[in-house]
């Protein structure tokens, strides 16, 4: 139902109508719609709800109404606006002080529910309801909306041009029958009798018991679920760990992977593109990430070309909106109450469009703080792409010496 169209509608077909024919054309629009039509067409054209209800009884086959029973034009109740002629801007100063210049609005840091804008206009002096508040901020074009997330802060040089140049990497890989995968570090998961969002069927008046508090069980710990999605092959891969977020985890876990997934898959392959946020345990800074990734070439023998997506853009990684997100949906409303259980979820995990997911539990130890020195990173054969060389980059395997 689009309101604005109604809107423009009536604004058009109101001077050439008269009381009657008013009532009678809401009322069709009303039918129409369907269910909850007689609310949308009242907040879109003003016209009361009471009003709308009269006209669906004149549209009843055995109603007759007298034609010339009809308001002489100026008759009939006035509209609060009419009447209240300050209505409208003590209403609008109230929903948005900024807006209204007034920077002490008694509403300014409370919530704005219909209740609470009647009541600080009815202390103002104002006589109004709430439904003809609600009808006023429809007409006005507010609704009720929540908070997006839009903001990513300044964007960095030569951010769309990143995303071209990982576009064309993954279409050349891909043509040449090379793997191609997305990773990310899912979020980290508290494992216990914890509340996880979503709903799922039980039978009614039996929903499932948790902790109210979401506190750590020292002894269960968290899961650390670390992904690997091919992008060719619409597979997921995914390692829980039970210590630390670390880029030694993260490489492990690709490695697990092209052992039990990749190789057998791509056994003519000789290199591996990776996608990967800028940041976290595989960001573009971190020296242990690419220490791990030149042992990785070193035991597969794969050139490993890394691309990584701009700061502030992590959203834009495959791997979370054609795995994570899946996962997430899979197990909503299921408390994760012991590893097992999380990589059971995980492994179940299907989509109509034929995402298949394996997972393994990680039980190594990836302590933090793990330094590289600078005669470890000259043994890297790291070799910077012309186009920033510092998000691009292939990591050769070392050549074997007899």
């Amino acid at each position: 139902m689009d309101t604005g169209l109604l809107r423009a509608k009536f604004k058009s077909l109101a001077p050439a109508l008269n009381e009657r024919a008013r009532r009678i054309w809401a009322a069709t629009e009303a039918r129409a719609a369907g269910y909850g039509g007689i609310t949308w067409v009242s907040r879109a054209t003003g016209i009361s709800y009471s009003t709308i209800v009269r006209g669906l009884k004149e549209l009843e086959p055995a109603q007759t109404v007298d034609p010339g029973r009809i308001r002489r034009p100026g008759a009939g109740r006035k509209k609060n606006l009419e009447k209240d002629t300050t209505l409208l801007v003590d209403l609008e100063g109230l929903v948005e002080p900024t807006v209204s210049g007034d920077p002490q609005s008694p509403l300014r840091w409370t919530s704005k529910s219909l209740r609470t804008l009647t009541g600080e206009l009815q202390a103002m002096g104002h006589s109004i309801g709430r439904q003809s508040v609600a009808t006023l901020l429809y007409a006005a074009d507010y609704s009720l909306q929540g908070n997006r997330k839009s903001q990513e802060g300044p964007n960095p040089p030569d951010r769309d041009a990143q995303f071209r140049y990982i576009n064309r990497q993954i279409r050349q890989f891909q043509a040449a029958g090379q793997p191609v995968i997305s990773v990310d570090t899912k979020k980290k998961e508290l494992v216990g009798n914890f509340k996880n969002a979503g709903k799922q069927w039980r039978p009614k008046g039996t929903p499932e018991l948790v902790r109210v508090h979401d506190f750590i069980i020292p002894e269960q710990g968290k899961a650390i679920p670390y992904g690997v999605y091919d992008l060719t092959r619409n597979a997921g891969w995914v390692s829980v760990g039970i210590d630390h977020d670390t880029a030694s985890f993260a490489a492990r876990t690709i490695g697990r992977w092209w052992q039990k997934m990749g190789r057998p898959l791509y056994r003519d392959a000789n290199t591996l593109l990776i996608t990967a946020d800028g940041g976290g345990s595989n960001g573009s800074r971190i020296r242990l990430w690419k220490w791990e990734l030149q042992q990785l070439a070193n035991r597969t023998g794969l050139s490993v070309t890394l691309c990584h997506f701009p700061p502030g853009t992590s959203k834009w990684n495959k791997i979370e909106h054609r795995l994570f997100s899946y996962i997430s949906t899979h197990w909503r409303g299921r408390p994760l109450v012991s590893l097992a259980v999380i990589v059971n979820l995980i492994a179940s995990t299907r989509t109509q469009g034929g995402l298949r997911v394996r997972c393994e539990l990680d039980k190594g130890q990836y302590p933090k703080g793990q330094d590289v020195s600078n005669k470890q990173m000259a043994q890297v054969c790291l070799v910077p792409h012309r186009f920033h060389g510092n998000w691009n980059y292939t990591i050769h395997p070392k050549q074997r010496t007899n």
